[in-house]
């Protein structure tokens, strides 16, 4: 879902000024440690994970869990907070002329199981990546801030993961 029915409510009264927006992220690894990125078409093609804006009375880590289920069709375990992150790098200017400022809950996870499978409409391509092989793909200005965060995480934790059968 491109815009929930909350976030366009609120833009039917402010038009397209500046939005503060509790958001989520789920960096899903694989045992080898390639992070899960996909292609966000409606965002100029750039590379993300998982993720969107968290909604009236839902918890920040359901929100990570439920937008991976919608963009990607992964059900994921979360392993542990990676961090939260904010700042002028966290704000966008969409093409219809919304503005955004995120601040973003990052989760580490990992898939339960099944195979990752573009939405086609959020989402038009999905890649597992490396650390070297993310910097170079196209992406929002924030995600170089928090990429070495969240390999970082990857290595530090990777050794308390019980395998999912």
């Amino acid at each position: 879902m491109p815009i929930s029915e909350y976030l366009a409510g609120l833009r039917s009264q402010v038009g397209t000024a500046l939005l503060l927006l509790p958001s989520v992220n789920a960096f899903i690894f694989d045992e080898q440690g390639r992070l899960l990125l996909a292609r966000h078409s409606e965002q100029d093609d750039v590379w993300s994970a998982p993720g969107g804006t968290v909604e009236p009375d839902e918890a920040p880590l359901d929100a990570a869990v439920r937008e991976t289920r919608e963009e990607v069709g992964l059900d994921v375990t979360v392993r542990g907070l990676i961090g939260a992150y904010g700042g002028p790098r966290f704000r966008t200017t969409y093409p219809n002329g919304d503005q955004v400022s995120h601040v973003i809950t990052i989760y580490g996870c990992t898939a339960e199981g099944g195979t990752p499978v573009p939405d086609g409409v959020e989402i038009s391509e999905i890649r597992w990546v490396t650390e070297p092989e993310a910097a170079t793909l196209a992406s929002p200005s924030w995600l170089p801030v928090v990429l070495p965060d969240c390999f970082a995480w990857w290595r530090a934790s990777r050794e308390t993961w019980t395998p999912v059968a």
